[in-house]
């Protein structure tokens, strides 16, 4: 994969999926762009890419925040750049029963998981309608497809945000050949996503962050006379899907 010239973007890019993610890029010769909260991982990260010789720096971005997306397009727009690839990683969850949920605590998963996503698409689809091309990537999950219990809002933000990646993708196809949108259904994974909210998780049922950066990198690689709307990568162990 070749990705020498192109700039991407990848929310939550600083630690655990998002890291890989940008890891690969970078590999792939991608400027990258750790758009995240998190400035001294997303920093360190940025650092040790530079000391491979790889390209990236750090966006402090809150997804939720449309204003502050937009100020990041409209600042790269000033600067004469573009994105070319966007990666919609940036996710939270909260594990609770339902009962025992706030407000506050639904608005900001769904914020995350869903708003946030639309956002950037909004921001970046417009601009690769213009240029005639790039590539959407939107990290969906198991929870996309089938959910189980305390995963209410979670479930309910990557399901939205599957409904969104498939109406996207419809509109690409008639909008403008040129650019790609890929959902990828990413199963339980060894990252502290995962393991933070649950340090008794087995890890021979997860797999490896690594593997999803890969799949990234696959739905970029396809031919501009395919398109692949949706990749479903899970540990053999996966419980939840089918």
């Amino acid at each position: 994969m070749e990705l020498r010239g192109k700039q991407a973007l990848v929310t939550g890019g600083a630690r655990g999926l998002g890291a890989s993610i940008t890891r690969a890029l970078a590999g792939a010769g991608a400027s990258v762009l750790v758009a995240d909260v998190r400035k001294e991982l997303a920093r360190e990260l940025c650092e040790e890419l530079a000391q491979d010789g790889r390209e990236a720096r750090f966006v402090e971005l809150d997804v939720r925040d449309a204003q502050a997306v937009a100020e990041v397009f409209q600042e790269l727009e000033r600067d004469g750049q573009a994105v070319d690839v966007l990666v919609n990683n940036a996710a939270v969850d909260v594990s609770k029963p339902i009962e025992h949920l706030t407000a506050d605590e639904v608005t900001r998963v769904v914020s995350t998981n869903l708003l946030g996503p639309m956002y950037l698409c909004l921001e970046t689809y417009r601009r690769m309608i213009a240029r005639g091309g790039g590539h959407i990537v939107n990290i969906l999950s198991t929870a996309s497809n089938r959910t189980w219990t305390e995963a209410g809002p979670y479930a309910a933000g990557k399901s939205g945000l599957r409904a969104f990646t498939h109406t996207l993708f419809k509109e690409a196809q008639r909008d403008c050949p040129g650019i790609g949108v890929t959902g990828i259904i990413a199963g339980g994974m060894e990252t502290p996503f995962i393991l933070e909210r649950f340090p008794d998780a087995d890890v021979s049922m997860l797999q490896s962050p690594d593997i999803v950066a890969d799949t990234v990198l696959y739905a970029l690689s396809v031919p501009a006379g395919s398109a692949v709307s949706e990749l479903v990568v899970v540990p053999r162990k996966e419980p939840s899907w089918p």
